[in-house]
C-alpha cells in the first residue's frame, strides 16, 4: 500500500457499520497503525466496533482538535515520511468536512503526500439530498453566530441569497441550541421560505422533513440533544 493519508468516514450516531461503511474501508483501516483523530476515546470505540479483532493497544493516535497546537500538527505526518499510511477519523461523518481534519489534509497536500478520501456518510450532503432543494448551487456555513442579533442578521442575509442567487443554504448548530435557532428561523424568515430539518441522519430514529416556515409553527420535534442539519430554500 502506497503511503497515503486516508480520510476514513465514521458512523453518525449508533448506526450499524454495515449500513453506511463499505467493506473496502474496513480492509484499508486494518492495514493502518497511525491515526489522527478528533477524540481518542470515540476513535478507539469506532475502530473496535468496525474491526472486532483489532489490537487497539498496538495503534498510535494523534489527537487533533481545538486544543492542538499548530506546532504539533506537522509531526502527525512523520509516519508518511517513514513509509507508513495514516488514517484521519472525525468525531462523526466525513473527515475535513466541518471538522478540524482539514488542517492536516492541507498540510499533506502542501508536502506532496497522497490523500485518499474514502466513501461514507455525510449528514450535510445527505440532508441536502433529502431536502428537495437546489443541489446545483448550495452553500454550507457551519455554525451561525451565537450572539442573537448577529445570528438573526446572518439568517436574513442567507435567506436573501436564496431569492437573489437561487442558492440552497445549509448550516448546523450545537444540539442544545437547536430550538433557539429554530425559533429565530421561524420569527425572521418569510412564511413561504422552506426549511428542511434533518436530525440523526442514518440513525434508527432519523427525522428529515421539509415544510414552509409557516407550516413548521407548532410542529417542531424535540431536538435539544440531537445532531441536526438545517437547510433553507425557496
Amino acid at each position: 500500500m502506497t503511503p497515503s493519508l486516508y480520510l476514513i468516514p465514521v458512523t453518525l450516531g449508533e448506526t450499524e457499520i454495515s449500513r453506511v461503511i463499505p467493506d473496502f474501508n474496513i480492509e484499508i483501516t486494518k492495514a493502518i497503525t497511525y491515526f489522527i483523530v478528533e477524540d481518542i476515546r470515540s476513535a478507539r470505540r469506532f475502530l473496535k466496533k468496525s474491526i472486532s479483532t483489532i489490537d487497539i493497544d498496538s495503534l498510535t493516535f494523534f489527537e487533533l482538535n481545538k486544543h492542538t497546537s499548530s506546532e504539533s500538527i506537522s509531526d502527525y505526518l512523520l509516519p508518511l515520511k517513514k513509509g507508513f499510511s495514516v488514517g484521519v477519523l472525525s468525531e462523526a461523518g466525513c473527515p475535513a468536512i466541518a471538522d478540524p481534519g482539514a488542517v492536516v489534509v492541507s498540510l499533506a497536500q502542501q508536502n506532496g503526500y497522497k490523500v485518499i478520501p474514502l466513501v461514507g456518510p455525510s449528514s450535510i450532503l445527505m440532508a441536502l439530498m433529502a431536502s428537495g432543494f437546489n443541489g446545483q448551487s448550495f452553500a454550507f456555513h457551519g455554525y451561525l453566530p451565537i450572539e442573537s442579533s448577529a445570528r438573526i442578521a446572518t439568517i436574513k442575509k442567507l435567506e436573501q441569497r436564496i431569492y437573489n442567487e437561487d442558492q440552497t443554504q445549509i448550516f448546523i448548530e450545537t444540539p442544545y441550541r437547536n430550538h433557539k435557532l429554530i425559533d429565530d428561523l421561524l420569527k425572521n424568515c418569510r412564511p413561504l421560505t422552506k426549511l428542511c430539518i434533518a436530525a440523526n441522519v442514518t440513525c434508527v430514529d432519523e427525522f428529515i422533513r421539509t415544510k414552509t416556515i409557516k407550516e413548521w409553527f407548532g410542529k417542531i420535534p424535540e431536538l435539544s440533544k440531537i445532531p441536526t442539519v438545517f437547510v433553507i430554500y425557496k
